[in-house]
């Protein structure tokens, strides 16, 4: 079970490092990446993840787009707020291997050209898609905090998490159509994350949870502005205890700032789960408020093709034999899709307007992604049907 990277003093416990140090089946080791060109016309996920204990490694690309033409599907109805009317995953799953120095799946890889600054990404043509996309770091890389959460005694996710915002070169090319990717408009943020959380096929049920499952509540925004970025994480409990609270703003000279308690009020449509926007009052170092304004430009629900959480379709570290791809498109309007949106988390491109003490307000963008999964008592959620009035 050795590899390449048994050259190397990166041991963390007496064994190879194909072994990890967790026999947990649900240890993972994956990236996750996001792409936008600001204008709420095109989004772009993508990522690739190694699960050990399962013996699989895959990888997928997820695109959502607005508007007519071969890939939008037409002016529609734009039920999860924009006029794109489809949404199209690439997933590509095989044997694991010991080289992970060399990242990749099939045909795609990911190739670290400056740790924690550079990255670049390939798909070569997959069922019509195709990328060539790189990575570079706008703001230092940010450390968030250990993310745990257990169910009875048993520990259901044990993860780190390192997050960044940065800007994109390259192109895509979907059926044919080829779009150039400009950094100066280009722009997402990503993460690395290991440890343990649900992956691959679904374990034995066992005794039902006591007490049961009732739901969570879930908020993640990583936003560049000009000389700052700012990561949020929030989760709360169906009673609004909040179980993780982490708000980072990155400056361009390296300092790191904690802003606090945010409260938050997510702005949803009527009748639906699905968020508008939001608005974010933090806490500066010397009690100053913050406020982040933040609107969703165009929503992509990431258990829709993307393998997250209630994804019926595509489960990371699922083992889906050899060399195994496929392409999924999904009608973004059909109410079947639609009714699967309260279920999951939505990634959105966000667009963020901070206004701070005396200063003029400045603008960011980034990733504005939220979940509102089952009873939330703070935002008058009573069950997993309630909705928004």
């Amino acid at each position: 079970m050795l590899g390449p990277m048994d050259e190397f003093p990166v041991h963390q416990v007496p064994q190879p490092i194909a072994w990890p140090g967790s026999s947990d089946r649900n240890f993972y080791d994956r990236s996750y990446f996001n792409a936008h060109d600001r204008t709420g016309d095109i989004f772009v996920i993508t990522g690739i993840g190694y699960y050990p204990n399962l013996g699989v490694k895959d990888a997928y690309l997820l695109v959502r787009r607005r508007g007519s033409g071969k890939f939008g599907g037409g002016r529609g109805s734009g039920k999860f707020g924009g006029s794109g009317d489809t949404q199209t995953a690439v997933h590509l799953s095989d044997a694991i291997d010991q080289d992970r120095l060399h990242q990749h799946v099939l045909g795609y890889r990911v190739e670290v050209t400056e740790p924690l600054q550079q990255v670049r990404i390939v798909l070569d043509e997959t069922h019509g898609i195709a990328a060539d996309l790189t990575w570079n770091g706008l703001f230092d890389v940010v450390q968030e905090q250990p993310h745990l959460m257990r169910q009875g005694n048993r520990v259901t996710l044990d993860a780190q998490r390192f997050a960044q915002l940065g800007s994109w070169t390259g192109h895509l090319e979907i059926d044919g159509e080829h779009i150039a990717v400009d950094p100066a408009t280009w722009i997402g943020s990503r993460d690395r994350s290991w440890g343990i959380r649900p992956i691959g096929e679904a374990e034995p049920a066992g005794r039902p949870a006591d007490p049961p499952f009732e739901g969570m509540w879930w908020l993640y925004v990583p936003i560049a502005f000009d000389e700052f970025s700012i990561v949020i994480i929030i989760q709360e409990e169906p009673n609004g205890f909040r179980s993780l609270n982490d708000c980072t703003r990155i400056w361009k000279d390296g300092r790191v700032e904690q802003l606090g308690w945010p409260r938050v009020k997510i702005h949803y449509r009527s009748g639906t789960r699905i968020p508008t926007g939001a608005t974010i009052d933090a806490t500066a170092l010397d009690g100053s408020p913050v406020r982040f304004d933040v609107e969703s430009k165009l929503p992509v629900p990431i258990h829709v093709g993307g393998g997250y959480g209630g994804d019926v379709d595509w489960l990371h570290g699922m083992w889906k034999g050899d060399r195994f791809t496929e392409r999924l498109t999904y009608d973004m309007t059909d109410p079947a899709i639609i009714g699967r949106a309260a279920f999951g988390v939505i990634d959105h491109v966000g667009r963020a307007v901070c206004t701070e003490g005396n200063g003029a307000p400045v603008q960011g963008w980034g990733l504005f992604e939220h979940g509102a999964l089952g009873r939330h008592d703070p935002s008058g959620f009573k069950d997993w049907l309630t909705v928004a009035p």
